[in-house]
């Protein structure tokens, strides 16, 4: 083990090597996000060939989420045991698998099995992919290196959802897709693997952070988060509820009240993404620069509270209220998850981006089926539009709460126990 005399004789990484080290890294990630949107594309070909109903469908997706209300946790403890490295690749095994496992037979149950272990390592691989990069850029363009390793990851995504068009060939039958998504899930492993080498190589040059490797876990300290990440925490949850949910519906829902087509409804809805693949790397390396984390998130909650209200009551271009969502998708993220890094011990790190991550999914399947109900009990449809309301004034309450957590934060962050989410810029940080 190397001693902390040793350490002091050690050089930092350079610059060059760490954003060498997240554009392989962050290719786990853009793997990761093309298997999960592989079936999205495939839907009518999996009905057309196998008889899937769209309910068999739902659960191909949907049961992706299933483990990760308790895995996330689990695999960021795992992390935080056994070190980043070798948890990468663990999971990163684990989507391949899942990935394979799905395109090996046409019966359901084969295929729900594979996307339930591809559930078990993919938002783990996310958590562990997160605390590696914190630990590479603690305080060295932090928010940026995660805004790039978004776009990488997102990048993903896009490439599955148009495979239908740079992989038309593929799509005479229902495995060879698949097959493709597979070859994506490999890249998991492979980048995981080049990532073990660069650190291990790495290690013997360099003074890097720390790596993980607590020798327990103590499930009280979990309780021993300061406030403010639980603010953070919070904001997320309040967050996320208030995008992923909404864009479950939105399609049906511009139709419906809005009139617009398919077509549309769906470029309306994935503006999401496009908003966010440009602008969370410039938001975060704004933030890196100036500080006042909590003050930017702030001002992208604010943006949400109004956004679905214009959508419910007026008849305003539907592009100005998804823009105003758009540029809120890429700041919040960029500023939320890098701020974890300065609220909690480094060596914690998996655990805590694990139970944020958790909490997460917990929001996200509650109000997908709140919202649901909602629609429901309101008889929204075509020919009550207005039953929407209701689900909009959920939404814009979870961006007001958003604001507020938001706002406790920033005031316990420029009081006497502030951690520097406010501060640290790299203007001020060695390295």
């Amino acid at each position: 083990m190397t001693s902390e005399s040793t350490l002091r004789t050690l050089p930092p990484p350079p610059a060059a090597f760490r954003w060498l080290v997240l554009v392989v890294i962050s290719l786990a990630m853009f793997g990761n996000y093309y298997v999960y949107d592989a079936i999205s594309p495939l839907a009518d070909v999996l009905q057309k060939q196998l008889g899937f109903s769209d309910a068999n469908i739902g659960l191909l997706q949907g049961i992706y989420s299933v483990p990760n209300i308790v895995m996330v946790l689990i695999g960021g403890i795992l992390i935080d045991r056994i070190g980043v490295k070798k948890a990468t690749f663990l999971f990163g095994i684990l989507c391949f698998l899942g990935a394979l496992l799905t395109a090996l037979s046409p019966k359901l149950w084969v295929m729900a099995s594979g996307r339930l272990v591809f559930g078990l390592g993919a938002e783990s691989l996310i958590v562990a992919v997160t605390a590696a990069i914190a630990q590479w850029f603690r305080g060295k363009e932090l928010s940026f290196a995660f805004g790039i390793n978004l776009l990488i990851a997102r990048l993903g995504s896009f490439a599955a959802l148009n495979s239908p068009t740079w992989a038309r060939w593929a799509f005479g039958s229902w495995r060879t897709p698949l097959l493709i998504a597979a070859v994506f899930g490999a890249v998991c492993v492979i980048a995981a693997g080049i990532y073990w080498l660069m650190e291990n190589g790495a290690a013997r040059k360099y003074a890097l952070g720390g790596q993980g490797g607590t020798d327990k876990v103590v499930w009280g300290d979990l309780l021993k988060f300061s406030p403010t990440y639980w603010f953070v925490v919070a904001l997320c949850i309040t967050f996320y509820s208030g995008i992923f949910p909404f864009q479950t519906f939105a399609v049906k829902f511009f139709q419906d009240a809005h009139g617009v087509s398919r077509e549309t409804g769906g470029f309306l809805s994935s503006m999401l993404t496009l908003f966010a693949m440009i602008g969370t790397p410039l938001f975060g390396l704004m933030v890196d620069r100036v500080g006042k984390r909590a003050l930017f998130m702030m001002v992208g909650s604010l943006l949400l509270i109004p956004v679905y209200l214009l959508m419910a009551y007026t008849r305003v271009s539907l592009f100005v209220p998804m823009a105003m969502m758009g540029i809120a998708f890429s700041l919040i993220p960029a500023v939320m998850w890098p701020s974890v890094a300065y609220l909690v011990p480094e060596e914690k790190l998996g655990t805590a981006y694990g139970l944020m991550t958790l909490i997460q999914n917990v929001g996200l399947a509650g109000f997908n089926f709140l919202i649901g109900w909602a629609n429901d009990h309101a008889a929204a449809g075509a020919a009550n539009p207005a039953g929407y309301r209701l689900g909009m004034w959920i939404f814009s309450s979870l961006g007001f709460f958003g604001f507020l957590f938001a706002y406790l934060l920033r005031r316990a962050e420029t009081g006497p126990k502030a951690h520097g989410l406010e501060t640290i810029t790299t203007a001020n940080q060695p390295g």
